[in-house]
């Protein structure tokens, strides 16, 4: 109902209108409370957190709040550079007008809206900032007068956060993620791996989460994978998983012959903090593949359906890997329409390959015993 109330508004407003004015560069000093946008999925909210050093240093004394959807507030809160989280209420229309008032009453100098949907532009446009960011999509320019880069499929999606704050004249130099951990998630997890685990072990995560069914791999490969690195490095395999993944997890633990450890329920925390112990992870294109580059620990990305180039793990100490031989590779399809080759066939050797890159990358140290 919102997403169609903004449509309708916005195009209203493009076919009557020239409505607002374009700036051409920002004023710095004038710059006192920020609000940066960015709706859907926890790892492109982990994604878009590449901006805030960034504008710390433009902007050391600002206010800087984040609008999200629910599952992503738990990695913001906590973060020194954050003041405030705001949720968006996706299913609940005066919810949304609540946000909107609240957000005016705020007083927001400058807004990145960097989801720029319908429902993002209509927020972003009655506002009342005076500098209001965002993508010239179609339908949606009506409510920005600053914008971020044109071409779509042309940067990676941290990058084009980046590239946003350099068309803007904005530092754009540090590239580092941030998620943030809470106390009580890290202490159950150094609990879990001192009960489990001795110091030298090397703990290699697995996680077989993901948004869509065609992007998951299989479970029989990720135990194939899994048997491999116990072989070739005594590696002691923990199998990380969240709320919709715990069949695929048992399936895995049951196929692999030894050394395999699976964790128990927890938290999106508590998944973080797990994740932030081991010394590498094996994960499909998902939230906590993201949540491992935010965290610090190397992640091997399993791609298929998605573009590994706009959407893999950011940061050179991190690797990918796909079958780009396929014809189907990157179809974009939630379901698989065909025998879900791209993880099936994928390669065993391939993958120990970019495992032993990480490695090497990052000076992981592989204990003579295990």
């Amino acid at each position: 109902m919102f997403s169609s109330f903004a449509s309708s508004f916005s195009n209203n407003l493009n076919s009557k209108f020239k409505f607002g004015y374009r700036l051409t560069k920002l004023n710095k000093e004038k710059i006192k409370k920020i609000l940066i946008i960015k709706l859907r999925g926890i790892g492109d909210v982990v994604l878009s957190t590449i901006v805030l050093d960034n504008l710390r240093k433009d902007f050391p004394n600002a206010q800087i709040d984040y609008l999200v959807e629910k599952p992503s507030e738990p990695g913001l809160l906590g973060l020194k550079d954050i003041n405030r989280v705001l949720l968006f209420e996706r299913n609940d229309f005066w919810k949304k007008v609540s946000l909107i008032l609240q957000i005016r009453n705020i007083k927001y100098d400058l807004i990145f809206d960097f989801f720029t949907n319908p429902s993002t532009a209509l927020i972003t446009f009655l506002s009342g900032a005076e500098c209001r960011v965002g993508f010239p999509y179609r339908g949606r320019k009506y409510a920005y007068n600053l914008f971020g880069p044109e071409e779509r499929g042309k940067y990676h999606s941290a990058q084009l956060h980046l590239e946003t704050l350099k068309l803007l004249g904005l530092n754009y130099s540090s590239n580092k993620l941030h998620y943030s951990i809470n106390s009580s998630a890290l202490h159950t997890a150094e609990k879990y791996f001192r009960d489990n685990f001795i110091e030298n072990n090397f703990v290699i995560g697995i996680c077989p989460t993901g948004g869509w069914t065609s992007k998951k791999c299989d479970p029989e490969k990720f135990a194939e994978i899994a048997n491999a690195l116990i072989k070739k490095y005594n590696a002691k395999i923990f199998i990380i998983w969240g709320k919709s993944d715990e069949g695929d997890a048992n399936k895995i633990h049951s196929m692999i012959d030894n050394n395999s450890f699976i964790a128990p329920e927890t938290s999106i925390q508590e998944l973080a903090a797990m994740i932030s112990r081991c010394k590498i992870l094996i994960a499909n294109d998902s939230g906590p593949m993201h949540i491992a580059s935010a965290v610090g620990t190397p992640v091997l990305g399993l791609f298929g359906p998605t573009n590994p180039y706009m959407h893999g793990p950011y940061g050179d100490k991190n690797e990918w890997i796909r079958m780009d031989e396929l014809e189907c590779i990157e179809c974009n399809l939630l379901i698989c329409p065909r025998k879900h080759e791209c993880f099936r066939d994928l390669p065993v050797e391939k993958v120990l390959s970019k495992v032993e890159s990480l490695i090497s990358k990052n000076n992981i140290v592989i204990p003579i015993h295990g």
